[in-house]
């Protein structure tokens, strides 16, 4: 007889059903495992036999077979051991084969019989509750399945024996409940910043429509401390945006106590960082930085140290909002619709272009440090900004400042009013203005008279590409919407194009 548990294999966030196939049949003591399985699977057959053993429970001297299948899809992780386990345990009879029926079963073992956290449960949970199905897993991981639906079954022992006694009516395990951790620490403030007031309104514009920002000043400027501050005015996740965000961070095993949290996620990768830590890839072909920054914001700091072949491999999810990593027996999307922030000297020693300094190198200091910033990348950024050095004045008085609290006010009436107006336009996988493009773009962007002939002058003296074009009236609908303004004028224009005029220097040089 086969004893079958249902469990899953993730192919991006995405679970896919695998069934654990357990024979145990008269021969010669073996415990072979199939399946195409990688080393941690095939390796649980001394988990499972350890924790069985410290269960009270010895395997029989028998032929014991279990089969993964799928046999052609790789399986991959160690939370094969609990349901191989509990295939097992219900093939030797310790408990009525048909407590499994209708269970998802995801978790590994100790070699102490716990049940011990892994990465995935929520996409597994979710996977498990659209096939009808309820979820096995480890206690610590009870509070992120239990987000998966309301109406899904959900067990979360700590050891094998609790889960036997819950089967045998000796114990109740009741539903874990979904927790939200806010975030017990404070963000920094913006009110921390002194001076550099065309810098946080940058950052406001920013962070009401999305859109991609680089600060470019001398060393101490305030750059890492104004894209720093950013979170403090970003919105709340929605509920569909936690959901996703959750997922990756399951997948990706970063979520703590299985507690979602509704910040928007911050990514700050060191500039050491690979292409496969950035996009995403590896033998198992984890998510990267870009993906674990999806509904929240990547920050480059010091970019051109950045090798330039990571850089350009942004450019792609930057459009598509999606990282694909292609191998040659699969290909696996993850989501990847991040706000990019990047800070950056004007040349390697940092002093280019300050008054009364002359670098020994000459131009070309600047030239050559800015030059390893391709200028398809640098198209793709919506604000570029010139960052001055903060004056003495600012640091020894320094002016009334606002707080975040404050800014993130008009940030979430500004988003607010997109999103009233993408879903008047009937199209409601629109958030933010970064995101318009192609007809919805230049319905909702479309400038007065005043402003056409304006953009229209731009955009032949400085060159604008299409997608440079686009991303101007992208930022202009921003501005107009901090103002409050229906229509696009020439002022928001204005001030749009004032941030292009920083990527034309920056192109240049490159």
């Amino acid at each position: 007889m086969v004893q079958r548990v249902a469990t899953v294999a993730f192919e991006g966030v995405e679970a896919r059903a695998v069934d654990v196939q357990v024979q145990v049949s008269p021969g010669l003591p073996a415990f072979n495992l199939v399946g195409l399985a990688d080393k941690a699977v095939t390796e649980a057959k001394e988990r499972v036999r350890a924790a069985l053993i410290a269960s009270g429970l010895a395997l029989p001297a028998k032929r014991i077979t279990v089969n993964l299948a799928p046999a052609d899809l790789p399986k991959e992780g160690s939370h094969y051991d609990l349901p191989i386990a509990l295939g097992l345990m219900a093939a030797i009879g310790a408990f009525p084969p048909e407590a499994l029926d209708g269970f998802t079963v995801v978790g590994e073992l100790a070699l102490d019989g716990r049940i011990a956290p892994v990465a995935g449960v929520l996409p597994a949970a979710i996977g498990a509750n659209a096939r009808g199905h309820g979820l096995i897993c480890p206690a610590a991981c009870g509070p992120e399945a239990a987000w998966a639906s309301p109406d899904l079954a959900v067990l979360a022992p700590q050891s094998l024996i609790q889960l036997v006694n819950h089967f045998a009516g000796r114990q109740n395990l009741a539903r874990p409940e979904p927790r939200l951790d806010g975030g017990a620490a404070a963000l920094p403030d913006l009110s921390d910043v002194k001076g550099q007031e065309t810098g946080k309104r940058a950052l406001e514009i920013a962070a009401a429509g999305r859109h991609n920002l680089l600060l470019c000043g001398p060393p101490g400027s305030g750059k890492s401390m104004l894209a720093q501050r950013l979170p403090s005015i970003l919105p709340s996740l929605a509920p569909a945006e936690l959901l996703e965000v959750s997922m990756i961070a399951s997948v990706a095993g970063t979520l703590q106590g299985g507690a979602l949290t509704n910040r928007r996620p911050f990514r700050a990768p060191h500039h050491s960082a690979s292409m496969a830590a950035m996009v995403g890839g590896g033998m198992r072909a984890r998510p990267g930085e870009v993906s674990l920054a999806h509904n929240g914001v990547l920050f480059l700091d010091e970019l051109p140290e950045f090798a330039p072949a990571v850089l350009d491999s942004l450019r792609q999810p930057l459009e598509t909002g999606e990282a694909v990593i292609a191998r040659a027996n699969h290909r696996i999307a993850y989501p990847a619709r991040f706000q990019l922030v990047a800070a950056m000297n004007p040349c390697r020693c940092g002093r280019a272009g300050e008054p009364g300094h002359t670098c020994r190198r000459g131009p070309r200091c600047a030239g050559d440090y800015q030059a390893r910033l391709s200028g398809p990348f640098l198209d793709r950024i919506d604000l570029n900004l010139d960052v001055p050095a903060v004056s003495a004045i600012d640091l020894v008085r320094p002016g009334p400042a606002e707080a975040s609290a404050v800014v993130a006010a008009r940030v979430a009436e500004a988003r607010h009013a997109q999103r009233e107006r993408f879903l008047a336009l009937d199209r409601p996988d629109l958030f933010t203005n970064a995101e318009a493009s192609g007809p919805i773009l230049e319905e909702i962007a479309a400038p007065d008279a005043n402003g056409a002939a304006l953009l229209a002058d731009a955009a032949r003296l400085m060159r604008l590409s299409a997608r440079g074009y686009h991303r101007v009236l992208r930022v202009a609908r921003t501005l107009a919407d901090l103002a409050g303004a229906e229509s696009v004028g020439r002022a928001h224009l204005a001030e749009a194009l004032a941030y292009r005029a920083s990527a034309d220097r920056t192109t240049a040089a490159a």
